[in-house]
């Protein structure tokens, strides 16, 4: 299933560099976010190495549908915007 990456979970004053916002097409409330809460994420880089770093679905966060995700590794800045697979 397709999502996208919005941004790093963060507060006012610092951020956590392995936690990801991430945004699900198909999901549209809180209690649809719930459904993808333990599968898996897979975000692939687009140079020629093809890095794959692994993550984990780990709450919902909000009311619109948007998801924490906790990963292996941080994920580079450039990974805001794009795309990932949650299997």
């Amino acid at each position: 299933m397709k999502a996208k990456v919005i941004q790093f979970r963060r507060g006012r004053k610092n951020y956590t560099p392995r936690h990801f916002l991430i945004e699900i097409e198909e999901s549209n409330s809180r209690e649809d976010a719930s459904k993808f809460v333990g599968k898996n994420v897979v975000w692939t880089s687009n140079g020629k190495d093809a890095k794959k770093i692994n993550g984990k679905v780990s709450s919902a966060h909000g009311n619109k549908g948007v998801v924490r995700a906790i990963f292996e590794k941080g994920l580079p800045g450039q990974a805001i915007g794009t795309d990932v697979e949650i299997n």
